[in-house]
């Protein structure tokens, strides 16, 4: 039975791929932060089935009781804060777990479980204002918020742990992935709850931005199938992973009020206060490595997608 370990089993992306390698026979033990309030409504149904541990990020005697405890084959570092625009407010923070946390998780694997595969979740937001578009692994990487220079510091400590000491260290460069577990500060979830609230009568309006940005959506429950793919090959290697395709803001509260039977016209009002700078340059990955090395292909549709995150919060709400 393999063993694996969960960076920041709570979040998202966490718990779906929890529920992947359960599947799968693995022991799995969790990771989360010590000190810091967590919700366990994601993993709540798994708590039977995993282990957790605490620990700390900005501690590397933690990191190296974490790794001495649980000697995992397998380790998947999911840990990190999620929202960039939010990263402005504690950049140091951010800066500091984010980036150097993963670092000195690597140094901790390096001296504890060398043997073991890494997986680092790097993040579109590496490209930033991208060069070109569509993105590829070899896109120039042009970070833009703190969130982002962290996630390209963690990014190239993975790469260089690889090169130098040999250690199997893998990076998915993941673009926007949703689900019901998505949290509710990102704008898919906010129109989702949003368009429940409104159907049961517990709200009136949304207020949103840039109606018409537009983003590379996927269902978080596919991309961790592509996390787990890379720890399986031969070698290690990094993989941008997404949809290859983008829909508009717009287009997400269009079919999230009409699975509610609802025209969004009615609720939906733009805010000149939310609206962001424009994009010169569409973020949207390129996922050709990733079909053809992996053999890795999104299988939940955008309008899937929606209409999954819109039934959850109404039944929820309900």
């Amino acid at each position: 039975m393999k063993k694996a370990l969960i960076m920041g089993v709570d979040g998202q992306d966490g718990s779906y791929l929890a529920e992947l390698l359960l599947e799968k026979d693995y022991a799995v033990t969790g990771w989360i932060p010590v000190g810091i309030p967590v919700a366990d409504n994601n993993i709540a149904p798994l708590r039977e089935r995993i282990s957790i541990i605490k620990g700390d990020l900005s501690s590397q005697a933690s990191l190296l009781d974490t790794l001495t405890e649980t000697r995992p084959d397998e380790i998947y570092n999911l840990a990190s804060p999620s929202f960039p625009a939010a990263s402005w407010g504690d950049p140091v923070m951010v800066g500091d777990i984010a980036g150097l946390g993963v670092t000195r998780l690597l140094e901790a694997m390096r001296c504890v479980t060398p043997g073991a595969r890494f997986y680092q979740a790097s993040s579109s937001e590496l490209f930033g204002v991208p060069a070109q578009a569509p993105q590829n692994e070899l896109t120039t990487f042009h970070p833009r918020n703190p969130y982002g220079i962290a996630k390209l510091y963690a990014h190239w400590s993975a790469v260089c742990y690889r090169q130098h000491f040999d250690l199997f260290s893998c990076c998915g460069i993941l673009y926007n992935h949703e689900s019901p577990r998505r949290g509710l500060d990102f704008v898919t979830r906010k129109i989702a709850h949003t368009a429940a609230r409104i159907k049961l009568g517990l709200d009136g309006e949304l207020r949103l931005g840039d109606l018409e940005a537009r983003r590379d959506w996927g269902f978080a429950g596919d991309y961790v199938r592509a996390m787990w793919a890379l720890l399986q090959q031969e070698e290690a290697d990094d993989f941008v992973i997404g949809s290859g395709q983008t829909h508009s803001v717009r287009e997400f509260c269009e079919l999230a009020f009409a699975c509610l039977d609802l025209d969004y016209h009615d609720y939906v009002v733009q805010d000149p206060l939310l609206v962001r700078p424009p994009e010169p340059t569409q973020l949207v990955a390129d996922p050709s490595k990733a079909r053809q090395v992996l053999s890795w292909e999104p299988v939940v549709s955008f309008v899937e997608l929606v209409q999954m995150m819109v039934m959850a919060d109404y039944q929820a709400l309900q």
